[in-house]
């Protein structure tokens, strides 16, 4: 199990009251849920970065995606 910290958050009394309802009402914790929607959010970020990643070696490879069509650089450029 991951090693856990507490930290503390300053949050609008109402949204509060309306956590603890929503953590009862799904059998869990609003420390549970905070954790749960922090990590969805870093995670959608390092996939996002993860996949801005992949192209940018694309594009440093000389290789542009556009979809499923791929061509070279010299391809874009042939002189005629």
């Amino acid at each position: 199990m991951a090693t856990t910290r507490n930290i503390t958050l300053a949050l609008p009394a109402d949204l509060i009251r309306r956590a603890k309802v929503y953590a009862a009402a799904h059998d869990t914790s609003i420390s549970a849920l905070v954790a749960d929607v922090l990590a969805n959010r870093v995670e959608l970020e390092d996939d996002y970065d993860e996949a801005w990643a992949r192209e940018f070696e694309l594009i440093r490879g000389g290789m542009y995606r556009i979809a499923d069509v791929t061509w070279t650089r010299d391809e874009l450029h042939e002189r005629v």
